[in-house]
């Protein structure tokens, strides 16, 4: 596998429950994911076909399902649960960048996002 290969999502926005204080419990805050996943492109770079590469579609689906099916405490375990999904989706996926951010973090300070980023690999 070309370690140079990446197929990049950037700014997938999703609403979901994640957070450990009591107002984040009870009420879904928006998400927001940037996905970086290493796979061979050569086949379908060659090719130009659809079954040649990983479907961006599923992978914004997987990470929707994820969201939707789980209540976090915690940006990490969210990121975590995320990107072992990605790596179940397609056997041709060595490894995942995810990128998670809180875009209306609960803090009482001036803060556009908290986020955490991590690395998964097979």
């Amino acid at each position: 596998m070309a370690a140079s290969d990446v197929i990049e999502l950037r700014g997938l926005r999703l609403v979901g429950i994640c957070g450990a204080l009591p107002e984040e419990r009870d009420r879904p805050q928006p998400l927001e994911f940037d996905l970086d996943v290493v796979t061979d492109l050569a086949p379908s770079g060659a090719s130009d076909a659809l079954d040649d590469t990983v479907d961006y579609g599923a992978l914004c689906d997987a990470v929707a399902g994820v969201v939707a099916a789980g209540r976090p405490q915690l940006l990490e375990h969210l990121a975590d649960e995320v990107a072992r999904t990605v790596l179940d989706l397609d056997d041709r996926i060595g490894s995942v960048v995810v990128a998670v951010r809180k875009l209306r973090p609960p803090v009482p300070h001036q803060l556009a996002t908290s986020g955490v980023r991590i690395e998964r690999s097979r």
